[in-house]
Protein backbone atom coordinates (compact mmCIF):
# COMPACT_ATOMS: atom_id res chain seq x y z
CA UNK A 1 0.00 0.00 0.00
CA UNK A 2 1.53 3.32 -1.06
CA UNK A 3 1.89 6.26 1.33
CA UNK A 4 -1.00 8.25 -0.17
CA UNK A 5 -3.36 5.27 0.06
CA UNK A 6 -2.17 4.53 3.59
CA UNK A 7 -2.95 8.11 4.63
CA UNK A 8 -6.61 7.80 3.59
CA UNK A 9 -6.95 4.47 5.41
CA UNK A 10 -5.47 5.87 8.63
CA UNK A 11 -7.61 9.00 8.68
CA UNK A 12 -10.83 7.12 7.90
CA UNK A 13 -10.02 4.51 10.51
CA UNK A 14 -9.46 6.93 13.39
CA UNK A 15 -12.45 9.15 12.51
CA UNK A 16 -14.63 6.04 12.41
CA UNK A 17 -13.37 4.66 15.73
CA UNK A 18 -13.91 7.87 17.70
CA UNK A 19 -17.29 8.69 16.16
CA UNK A 20 -18.68 5.17 16.54
CA UNK A 21 -17.69 4.82 20.19
CA UNK A 22 -19.47 8.08 21.00
CA UNK A 23 -22.54 7.02 19.01
CA UNK A 24 -22.61 3.60 20.66
CA UNK A 25 -22.94 5.02 24.17
CA UNK A 26 -25.52 7.56 23.02
CA UNK A 27 -27.68 5.00 21.19
CA UNK A 28 -27.36 2.32 23.85
CA UNK A 29 -28.46 4.80 26.54
CA UNK A 30 -31.44 5.86 24.40
CA UNK A 31 -32.34 2.21 23.79
CA UNK A 32 -32.29 1.37 27.51
CA UNK A 33 -34.37 4.43 28.37
CA UNK A 34 -36.96 3.67 25.69
CA UNK A 35 -36.88 -0.11 26.13
CA UNK A 36 -36.31 -0.58 22.39
CA UNK A 37 -34.48 -3.75 21.37
CA UNK A 38 -34.13 -2.35 17.85
CA UNK A 39 -32.33 0.75 19.13
CA UNK A 40 -30.08 -1.33 21.41
CA UNK A 41 -29.30 -3.67 18.50
CA UNK A 42 -28.53 -0.63 16.36
CA UNK A 43 -26.13 0.57 19.08
CA UNK A 44 -24.23 -2.72 18.98
CA UNK A 45 -24.14 -2.47 15.19
CA UNK A 46 -22.44 0.89 15.65
CA UNK A 47 -19.91 -0.61 18.04
CA UNK A 48 -18.99 -3.27 15.48
CA UNK A 49 -18.13 -0.36 13.19
CA UNK A 50 -15.46 0.64 15.70
CA UNK A 51 -14.11 -2.91 15.74
CA UNK A 52 -14.09 -3.01 11.94
CA UNK A 53 -12.27 0.32 11.84
CA UNK A 54 -9.55 -1.10 14.10
CA UNK A 55 -9.28 -3.92 11.57
CA UNK A 56 -9.07 -1.29 8.81
CA UNK A 57 -6.06 0.27 10.53
CA UNK A 58 -4.38 -3.09 11.13
CA UNK A 59 -5.07 -4.25 7.57
CA UNK A 60 -3.79 -0.96 6.16
CA UNK A 61 -0.58 -1.21 8.18
CA UNK A 62 0.06 -4.84 7.20
CA UNK A 63 -0.66 -4.30 3.50
CA UNK A 64 1.89 -1.46 3.45
CA UNK A 65 4.76 -3.76 4.44
CA UNK A 66 7.23 -4.28 1.59
CA UNK A 67 7.89 -7.60 -0.09
CA UNK A 68 10.23 -10.01 1.69
CA UNK A 69 11.57 -13.53 1.23
CA UNK A 70 8.40 -15.14 2.58
CA UNK A 71 6.08 -12.75 0.72
CA UNK A 72 7.77 -11.93 -2.60
CA UNK A 73 4.68 -10.15 -3.94
CA UNK A 74 4.22 -7.95 -0.88
CA UNK A 75 1.44 -7.93 1.72
CA UNK A 76 -1.29 -6.26 -0.36
CA UNK A 77 -3.83 -9.03 0.23
CA UNK A 78 -3.89 -8.13 3.94
CA UNK A 79 -6.51 -5.48 3.15
CA UNK A 80 -8.73 -8.12 1.50
CA UNK A 81 -8.36 -10.39 4.53
CA UNK A 82 -9.27 -7.46 6.81
CA UNK A 83 -12.36 -6.77 4.69
CA UNK A 84 -13.36 -10.44 5.00
CA UNK A 85 -13.10 -10.16 8.80
CA UNK A 86 -15.42 -7.14 8.66
CA UNK A 87 -17.90 -9.17 6.60
CA UNK A 88 -17.81 -12.04 9.09
CA UNK A 89 -18.39 -9.63 11.99
CA UNK A 90 -21.43 -8.24 10.19
CA UNK A 91 -22.80 -11.76 9.68
CA UNK A 92 -22.43 -12.54 13.38
CA UNK A 93 -24.16 -9.30 14.37
CA UNK A 94 -27.00 -9.96 11.90
CA UNK A 95 -27.61 -13.44 13.35
CA UNK A 96 -27.65 -12.07 16.89
CA UNK A 97 -30.16 -9.38 15.91
CA UNK A 98 -32.49 -11.96 14.37
CA UNK A 99 -32.56 -13.90 17.65
CA UNK A 100 -33.22 -10.69 19.61
CA UNK A 101 -36.01 -9.72 17.20
CA UNK A 102 -37.65 -13.12 17.60
CA UNK A 103 -37.50 -12.89 21.39
CA UNK A 104 -39.01 -9.40 21.27
CA UNK A 105 -41.91 -10.52 19.10
CA UNK A 106 -42.59 -13.54 21.29
CA UNK A 107 -42.69 -11.35 24.42
CA UNK A 108 -45.33 -9.06 22.80
CA UNK A 109 -43.75 -6.03 24.53
CA UNK A 110 -43.77 -2.61 22.88
CA UNK A 111 -40.98 -0.05 23.18
CA UNK A 112 -41.59 3.14 25.17
CA UNK A 113 -40.30 5.62 22.60
CA UNK A 114 -39.94 9.28 23.43
CA UNK A 115 -38.18 12.48 22.42
CA UNK A 116 -34.77 11.14 23.47
CA UNK A 117 -35.01 8.19 21.10
CA UNK A 118 -36.06 10.45 18.22
CA UNK A 119 -33.24 12.97 18.72
CA UNK A 120 -30.55 10.31 19.16
CA UNK A 121 -31.72 8.40 16.08
CA UNK A 122 -31.63 11.55 13.93
CA UNK A 123 -28.10 12.33 15.19
CA UNK A 124 -27.09 8.78 14.29
CA UNK A 125 -28.53 9.01 10.75
CA UNK A 126 -26.73 12.26 9.94
CA UNK A 127 -23.41 11.22 11.51
CA UNK A 128 -23.28 7.75 9.97
CA UNK A 129 -24.20 8.94 6.49
CA UNK A 130 -21.51 11.63 6.72
CA UNK A 131 -19.00 8.94 7.71
CA UNK A 132 -20.13 6.72 4.82
CA UNK A 133 -19.73 9.57 2.35
CA UNK A 134 -16.23 10.29 3.66
CA UNK A 135 -15.23 6.61 3.43
CA UNK A 136 -16.57 6.32 -0.13
CA UNK A 137 -14.67 9.50 -1.06
CA UNK A 138 -11.48 8.10 0.47
CA UNK A 139 -12.05 4.83 -1.43
CA UNK A 140 -12.37 6.69 -4.75
CA UNK A 141 -9.16 8.58 -3.99
CA UNK A 142 -7.15 5.56 -2.83
CA UNK A 143 -8.89 2.54 -4.45
CA UNK A 144 -8.48 0.68 -1.12
CA UNK A 145 -11.17 -2.02 -1.04
CA UNK A 146 -11.07 -2.05 2.74
CA UNK A 147 -12.41 1.54 2.78
CA UNK A 148 -15.30 0.57 0.52
CA UNK A 149 -16.18 -2.26 2.92
CA UNK A 150 -16.07 0.14 5.88
CA UNK A 151 -18.17 2.69 3.96
CA UNK A 152 -20.93 0.11 3.42
CA UNK A 153 -20.74 -0.72 7.10
CA UNK A 154 -21.44 2.95 7.90
CA UNK A 155 -24.18 3.11 5.26
CA UNK A 156 -26.05 0.09 6.64
CA UNK A 157 -25.94 1.67 10.10
CA UNK A 158 -27.40 4.90 8.71
CA UNK A 159 -30.17 3.04 6.84
CA UNK A 160 -31.02 0.94 9.86
CA UNK A 161 -31.37 4.13 11.92
CA UNK A 162 -33.76 5.55 9.32
CA UNK A 163 -35.92 2.44 9.61
CA UNK A 164 -35.85 2.70 13.40
CA UNK A 165 -36.89 6.37 13.21
CA UNK A 166 -39.91 5.40 11.14
CA UNK A 167 -40.68 2.67 13.63
CA UNK A 168 -40.51 5.07 16.55
CA UNK A 169 -43.49 6.97 15.20
CA UNK A 170 -45.37 3.82 14.12
CA UNK A 171 -44.58 2.08 17.42
CA UNK A 172 -47.15 4.18 19.22
CA UNK A 173 -49.87 2.28 17.37
CA UNK A 174 -48.42 -1.23 16.87
CA UNK A 175 -46.72 -3.21 19.65
CA UNK A 176 -44.86 -5.48 17.21
CA UNK A 177 -43.07 -2.65 15.33
CA UNK A 178 -39.93 -2.76 17.50
CA UNK A 179 -39.37 -6.49 17.00
CA UNK A 180 -40.08 -6.24 13.28
CA UNK A 181 -37.63 -3.36 12.88
CA UNK A 182 -34.92 -5.29 14.69
CA UNK A 183 -35.44 -8.13 12.22
CA UNK A 184 -35.31 -5.74 9.23
CA UNK A 185 -32.05 -4.25 10.54
CA UNK A 186 -30.63 -7.78 10.86
CA UNK A 187 -31.52 -8.58 7.24
CA UNK A 188 -29.88 -5.35 6.04
CA UNK A 189 -26.70 -6.10 7.95
CA UNK A 190 -26.70 -9.66 6.64
CA UNK A 191 -26.99 -8.40 3.06
CA UNK A 192 -24.07 -6.02 3.58
CA UNK A 193 -22.07 -8.95 4.93
CA UNK A 194 -22.87 -11.02 1.83
CA UNK A 195 -21.86 -8.19 -0.51
CA UNK A 196 -18.50 -7.70 1.21
CA UNK A 197 -17.65 -11.38 1.57
CA UNK A 198 -18.61 -12.34 -1.99
CA UNK A 199 -16.40 -9.60 -3.45
CA UNK A 200 -13.39 -10.03 -1.18
CA UNK A 201 -13.33 -13.85 -1.24
CA UNK A 202 -13.45 -13.68 -5.02
CA UNK A 203 -10.41 -11.37 -4.98
CA UNK A 204 -8.53 -13.72 -2.64
CA UNK A 205 -9.30 -16.85 -4.68
CA UNK A 206 -8.32 -15.17 -7.93
CA UNK A 207 -10.20 -13.70 -10.89
CA UNK A 208 -9.99 -13.99 -14.65
CA UNK A 209 -8.49 -11.06 -16.52
CA UNK A 210 -11.14 -8.65 -17.77
CA UNK A 211 -11.84 -9.57 -21.44
CA UNK A 212 -11.92 -5.89 -22.38
CA UNK A 213 -8.51 -5.39 -20.77
CA UNK A 214 -7.15 -8.37 -22.73
CA UNK A 215 -8.31 -6.79 -25.97
CA UNK A 216 -6.69 -3.48 -25.01
CA UNK A 217 -3.40 -5.26 -24.24
CA UNK A 218 -3.50 -7.08 -27.60
CA UNK A 219 -4.15 -3.81 -29.38
CA UNK A 220 -1.26 -2.08 -27.62
CA UNK A 221 1.07 -5.00 -28.40
CA UNK A 222 0.19 -4.77 -32.09
CA UNK A 223 0.80 -1.00 -32.06
CA UNK A 224 4.12 -1.52 -30.27
CA UNK A 225 5.52 -4.27 -32.51
CA UNK A 226 3.58 -3.48 -35.71
CA UNK A 227 3.08 -7.22 -36.16
CA UNK A 228 0.83 -10.01 -34.87
CA UNK A 229 2.44 -12.15 -32.14
CA UNK A 230 -0.64 -14.21 -31.18
CA UNK A 231 -0.65 -13.25 -27.51
CA UNK A 232 -2.88 -15.53 -25.43
CA UNK A 233 -3.27 -17.61 -22.23
CA UNK A 234 -3.67 -14.67 -19.82
CA UNK A 235 -3.58 -15.12 -16.04
CA UNK A 236 -3.66 -12.37 -13.43
CA UNK A 237 -2.84 -12.41 -9.72
CA UNK A 238 -3.65 -9.42 -7.52
CA UNK A 239 -1.88 -8.56 -4.28
CA UNK A 240 -3.52 -5.31 -3.22
CA UNK A 241 -1.87 -2.57 -5.29
CA UNK A 242 0.53 -5.06 -6.87
CA UNK A 243 -0.71 -7.06 -9.86
CA UNK A 244 1.09 -9.88 -11.72
CA UNK A 245 0.16 -10.87 -15.28
CA UNK A 246 1.39 -13.90 -17.22
CA UNK A 247 0.69 -14.72 -20.85
CA UNK A 248 2.04 -16.60 -23.88
CA UNK A 249 3.08 -15.27 -27.30
CA UNK A 250 3.86 -17.12 -30.54
CA UNK A 251 6.95 -16.05 -32.50
CA UNK A 252 8.69 -17.52 -35.57
CA UNK A 253 10.69 -20.63 -34.67
CA UNK A 254 13.73 -19.39 -36.58
CA UNK A 255 13.92 -16.13 -34.58
CA UNK A 256 17.04 -15.77 -32.44
CA UNK A 257 16.84 -16.05 -28.66
CA UNK A 258 18.07 -12.48 -28.34
CA UNK A 259 15.29 -11.15 -30.59
CA UNK A 260 12.69 -13.15 -28.69
CA UNK A 261 14.00 -11.77 -25.42
CA UNK A 262 13.91 -8.19 -26.72
CA UNK A 263 10.30 -8.53 -27.90
CA UNK A 264 9.19 -10.01 -24.57
CA UNK A 265 10.96 -7.23 -22.68
CA UNK A 266 9.32 -4.52 -24.80
CA UNK A 267 5.87 -5.97 -24.17
CA UNK A 268 6.51 -6.34 -20.43
CA UNK A 269 7.65 -2.71 -20.13
CA UNK A 270 4.62 -1.50 -22.08
CA UNK A 271 2.20 -3.48 -19.89
CA UNK A 272 3.84 -2.14 -16.73
CA UNK A 273 3.68 1.46 -17.99
CA UNK A 274 0.16 1.43 -19.45
CA UNK A 275 -1.64 -1.20 -17.38
CA UNK A 276 0.31 -1.07 -14.07
CA UNK A 277 0.94 -4.83 -14.06
CA UNK A 278 4.19 -6.77 -13.79
CA UNK A 279 4.09 -9.13 -16.76
CA UNK A 280 5.86 -12.43 -17.35
CA UNK A 281 5.72 -13.58 -20.98
CA UNK A 282 6.28 -17.14 -22.17
CA UNK A 283 7.32 -17.36 -25.87
CA UNK A 284 6.27 -20.30 -28.06
CA UNK A 285 7.29 -21.30 -31.60
CA UNK A 286 4.79 -20.16 -34.20
CA UNK A 287 2.73 -23.05 -35.56
CA UNK A 288 2.77 -23.14 -39.36
CA UNK A 289 -1.02 -23.62 -39.45
CA UNK A 290 -1.51 -20.42 -37.48
CA UNK A 291 1.05 -18.65 -39.62
CA UNK A 292 -0.81 -19.60 -42.75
Amino acid sequence: MNSSKHKYVIWEGWISIISNILLFFLKYWAGVVSGSIALIADAWHTLTDSVSSVIVLIGGKLSRKPADNEHPFGHGRAEHIAAVIIGVLLAIVAFDFMISAYDKLMSRKAGNFGTIAIVVTIISIVTKEAMAQYAFWAYRKSNASILKADAWHHRTDSLSSIIILIGIFAGRYYWWIDGLLAFVVAVMIGYASFEILSQEIKALLGEDVDPQEIELIKKEVYILLKREVYIHHFHQHRYGDHSELSCHIKLPAQMSLEDVHNICTQIEKMILYKFKMVATIHPEPLNEQIKG
